[in-house]
């Protein structure tokens, strides 16, 4: 686990992140990861002299199995408020069944990645542009999902939770991969979009963080 800036930490987990934020009003999750990561999140919050018992809140950016894999669990032994898009609520419900490639592939990611158990959401997202945490901004950036939300935290110049509306490599910025995307064309909408706005810092589900003037790399993958 490495700190991004003061009181923000990511949490690697295999090939994908999960992130925390330190608030006044306890710890702020970021996703979940894959399933059975709840120890590995457990350690990584022990590493900081933190505990599970001080999650408050758990914001979702949307409804893969690789973001909400714990989602479940760690919403049982925290007691913590879950909060996502209300689009994202019949998958991790589960009264819709995951959605993904078919065929071999999808067989093979199932396989690879596991299901999510079902859970309740306790708040709903349906606003854009909406606060569900004091000092958060909910950004609906669809393609991605249906329901995809990014974060963006008024703190430090502004850090930006891009969930997988975007991803990085070796610091340049991408789109999300288009064969797990359910509308690649609103997909790049939403990252134009991102790239308009104003933050210094940004984190992704999967990739490394990129930090000063985060957003210029945002424009240059919109520009490319």
């Amino acid at each position: 686990m490495r700190e991004v800036v003061d009181g923000v930490f990511e949490i690697p987990l295999g090939y994908v992140n999960v992130h925390l934020v330190v608030t006044d009003d306890g710890l702020v999750l970021i996703d979940t990861g894959l399933p059975g990561r709840s120890p590995m999140i457990e350690r990584a919050l022990r590493g900081i002299r933190r505990s599970l018992g001080e999650v408050t809140t758990i914001l979702i950016t949307h409804h893969h199995p690789d973001h909400v894999g714990s989602l479940a669990d760690l919403r049982d032994r925290t007691g913590a408020r879950v909060i996502a898009h209300a689009a994202e609520v019949p998958w991790i419900g589960g009264e819709r069944p995951p959605a993904g490639p078919g065929g071999w592939l999808g067989k093979l990611m199932t396989k690879a990645v596991g299901t999510a158990a079902p859970t309740k959401v306790d708040q709903l997202i349906t606003t854009d542009g909406s606060e569900p945490v004091p000092g958060f901004t909910a950004l609906h950036t669809p393609g991605h999902t249906r329901g995809h939300v990014s974060y963006l935290l008024d703190r430090a110049g502004g850090v930006l939770f891009a969930g997988d509306a975007a991803a990085s490599r070796r610091g340049r910025v991408t789109g999300p991969p288009r064969i797990v995307t359910a509308d690649p064309p609103r997909a790049g909408e939403s990252l134009a979009r991102l790239a308009g706005l104003e933050f210094d810092h940004a984190v992704f589900g999967h990739g490394r963080a990129v930090s000063g003037m985060a957003v210029e790399a945002f424009r240059r993958a919109v520009a490319s």
